[in-house]
């Protein structure tokens, strides 16, 4: 974790547990501005990023694919700038040899807030398209969803140890969106 703003290899940074033994995220990283690689239970490349607060971008990764943040590295920088964050997370990506899912087909799974409508059941969509259903009891469908998915979030994410206080922003909810509170 230098401040070096040559290219860092990514084989040579050390791996930080996504969560530690006491359930928390690596705190050191809040309020930095930096490059993270996010790798699986096997330590496989899973997503490289860029942001202004390591911490917090960690944190809303976490909830959106809590089966594939179990390990990261991270290169930390001074001053924000976009040109040697994108540098250090292509130089990166390409000594993977091959782009991570999160950086290709999945990337949208990883950058933006969880849609509930892709993930109603059967029955959640046929009450949702139901004809007597006016927009307001549509909304109330969307946000019980959107509940049952923060739920299901919240205890795999309590089944790994976190015990960090989360929460959605509860406006987005009823858009059918799980995006947390900033």
């Amino acid at each position: 974790m230098t401040n070096e703003i040559n290219n860092p290899s990514l084989a040579n940074l050390e791996y930080f547990p996504y969560i530690d033994a006491e359930g928390k995220l690596p705190e050191i990283f809040q309020g930095k501005i930096g490059v993270y690689a996010i790798f699986n239970h096997d330590q496989l490349l899973q997503f490289v990023g860029y942001s202004r607060d390591v911490y917090s971008s960690l944190q809303q990764h976490l909830v959106r694919q809590p089966e594939q943040c179990y390990w990261l590295k991270v290169q930390t920088i001074e001053r924000p700038s976009r040109t040697v964050l994108e540098n250090i997370e292509n130089a990166w990506i390409a000594e993977n040899g091959t782009i991570p899912p999160g950086n290709g087909e999945n990337k949208e799974k990883w950058t933006q807030p969880i849609n509930v409508k892709n993930l109603m059941t059967a029955e959640e969509q046929a009450s949702y398209h139901n004809p007597a259903n006016d927009e307001l009891a549509q909304i109330k469908v969307v946000k019980n969803v959107a509940r049952r998915v923060e739920a299901e979030i919240f205890k795999v994410l309590e089944s790994r140890g976190l015990q960090l206080q989360l929460r959605f922003n509860p406006k987005l909810k009823e858009e059918g969106l799980l995006d947390l509170k900033s």
